[in-house]
């Protein structure tokens, strides 16, 4: 756990400055490195959806430490256990997909402190410097750790201004995609009316004294999530910057392509686009 890193980042958003970031989903630890070498003030490893084994997200990890760069790691799922292993191994924090409730708020700040207000166990691993600095480490983590609740449901929406009230969320941040999902409309970023209840959610938030944040889907996009008040914008995922950049590069030499959906080059078919492709909002 780096300690500056994190006043460093609480330290901005009680200043009201945003803290940007980036959604790393590729196994190259030289991603989470450039963040670092730019400047960037946060991580987070995504561990619920794609590939990345636990060497990855060791290696992502590893390539933040020393830095100003808060390193997170998008758990698959609130567990005690997976928390534990993230945070011994250098997390700064965690991000807990799918809260719906304070009470389950409650138990994944639980899962991420040390006795007695919390289950962690207290383990032999690079947090600890492999044990050399126990009564260090043990002494500032439950004051400092992050925990980050992914609010990605409509059931959550009745809920935030109780979750709001939980000691040991300082920042929610929000899956605008499930989201959709849960409100019948799969596949779209942000379907008819979601937009209005995560910025509702997103006022109820910031009411409560508490900052939150989402991936932005462009430039623009970006500048609009700033203005409404988000303080913890994600530039992207790591894919989705690659691919917007693939597709501005290949506009200019009108080579552009939408790629089929199917994983089966026999049903697939490529399709030309003739105007810029849709932004990547993963």
């Amino acid at each position: 756990m780096k300690t500056q890193a994190l006043k460093r980042f609480r330290s901005k958003l009680a200043n009201d400055e945003p803290v940007f970031g980036l959604w790393v989903t590729l196994e190259s630890a030289t991603i989470t490195e450039m963040a670092v070498a730019l400047g960037l003030d946060w991580v987070v490893i995504d561990a619920e959806h794609g590939h990345l084994d636990w060497k990855d997200i060791n290696e992502h990890i590893r390539a933040g430490l020393r830095s100003d760069t808060v390193v997170l790691v998008r758990l698959a799922e609130r567990s005690t256990s997976l928390t534990k292993r993230a945070l011994d191994i250098g997390a700064d924090g965690i991000v807990i997909p799918w809260m719906e409730t304070a009470d389950e708020l409650r138990e994944a700040i639980r899962d991420a402190h040390y006795p007695p207000e919390g289950r962690r166990g207290i383990g032999g691993e690079r947090a600890t410097v492999w044990g050399q600095c126990l009564a260090e480490h043990t002494a500032e983590a439950n004051e400092n750790v992050l925990v980050v609740p992914l609010i990605e449901s409509v059931a959550a929406v009745p809920n935030v201004a109780e979750m709001c009230q939980v000691d040991g969320a300082d920042v929610f941040f929000f899956g605008p995609a499930d989201f959709s999902a849960t409100a019948g409309f799969r596949g779209q970023w942000e379907g008819p009316g979601v937009a209005e209840q995560i910025l509702n959610a997103k006022d109820t938030i910031i009411a409560a004294g508490k900052n939150c944040g989402l991936l932005s889907t462009s430039i623009e996009n970006l500048h609009e999530r700033l203005e409404q008040g988000f303080r913890m914008p994600g530039l992207g995922a790591d894919t989705g910057l690659l691919c917007r950049s693939l597709h501005q590069s290949l506009q200019a030499v009108d080579r552009d392509l939408k790629p089929a959906t199917s994983l089966d080059p026999k049903d697939g078919r490529n399709v030309r686009l003739t105007r810029p492709a849709p932004e990547d909002v993963r």
